[in-house]
């Protein structure tokens, strides 16, 4: 009697289990069927294929958008007071804000098509507008230097600049982001507002100055008279220099060395490899006519 009693216990449980599992199923199944999977399936269609459409002609309008900005900068007359710099940095301006414009009207498309009430939602923002505000602080700040960097001019796409730690060219200026390519390669992308200090080294001439320490009893008009037969033939081949050579003459550096100075303002970027042959060519000359010559420091500095 003891086993059969168990064995009944046992009996009902599992039939109260199934019955419990059975009607789970009913609902479930009645939820399921009661769904008119006709409609719904064409309601996803419909949105897919829509989506679809605004996909490929919002890709039509940038693309189309893209090249006539393009066109349009490739056509423009450089000069008047439009550098090509400056032209280059209104260039990658344009498509940055016509990408971001771009990119709101797709998502207010999409948004819209997916049946979200953007409305609803842009007005609810008012709500949440301190909160956003905190949190967008540097992103406003970064978009208010970004405009005031592009008002005062302090620099342009192609410049090559300091600022900070951070030695290289301009690549691009955006609304949010600064792109510099530094001299190893390297691209960085500086938020606007650390950006405070900029040295622009684009904007000026570059000098070097060239001192050539020699022996106080070597014959200094000899020596000068070379040093401006090299200059008188190698000036003309250089198009990059903008000003000189101009031998300045015999200065004291202060030590007791006596050397010859010699000028000469080039273009930014040309002024390394101008010293660097000039120099060489000095030497070379002076040590044909048998002049002693020590040795000879280099200082390239911005022209003032």
């Amino acid at each position: 009697m003891y086993f059969f009693y168990l064995s009944k216990k046992a009996d009902t449980v599992t039939s109260t289990v199934s019955k419990q599992m059975n009607r789970q199923t009913n609902v479930l199944t009645k939820y399921f069927t009661s769904i008119d999977w006709d409609t719904v399936l064409g309601k996803i269609i419909s949105v897919a294929i829509s989506i679809i459409l605004l996909s490929i002609f919002f890709l039509l309008i940038n693309w189309i958008g893209k090249k006539f900005i393009r066109h349009s900068f490739k056509h423009t007359k450089r000069g008047q007071h439009l550098t090509s710099n400056r032209m280059n940095t209104i260039y990658t301006l344009s498509l940055n804000i016509f990408h971001y414009c771009i990119l709101f009207f797709y998502l207010y498309a999409v948004l819209s098509v997916l049946g979200i009430p953007v409305g609803t939602l842009i007005a609810g923002a008012g709500i949440l507008s301190v909160a956003l505000g905190l949190g967008a602080q540097g992103f406003v700040t970064d978009v208010v230097t970004g405009f005031f960097i592009l008002l005062e001019q302090q620099f342009d796409v192609g410049d090559e600049v300091k600022i900070g730690s951070i030695n290289g060219t301009i690549h691009a200026i955006g609304l949010r982001t600064t792109q510099i390519v530094d001299y190893d390669g390297t691209l960085h992308f500086i938020p606007n507002r650390n950006i405070t200090i900029v040295s622009n080294l684009s904007r000026n001439d570059m000098r070097a100055l060239i001192d050539i320490y020699f022996d106080p009893n070597e014959d200094i008009t000899k020596m000068s008279k070379i040093i401006k037969n090299v200059n008188q033939e190698l000036a003309p081949k250089y198009p990059e220099i903008t000003q000189g050579p101009t031998l300045l003459g015999t200065i004291d550096n202060g030590h007791g060395q006596l050397a010859l100075r010699v000028i000469i303002y080039t273009k930014n970027g040309a002024q390394y490899t101008v010293q660097r042959i000039f120099l060489a060519t000095y030497l070379e000359e002076l040590s044909k006519a048998g002049c002693k010559i020590a040795n000879s420091p280099l200082n390239l500095t911005t022209a003032d």
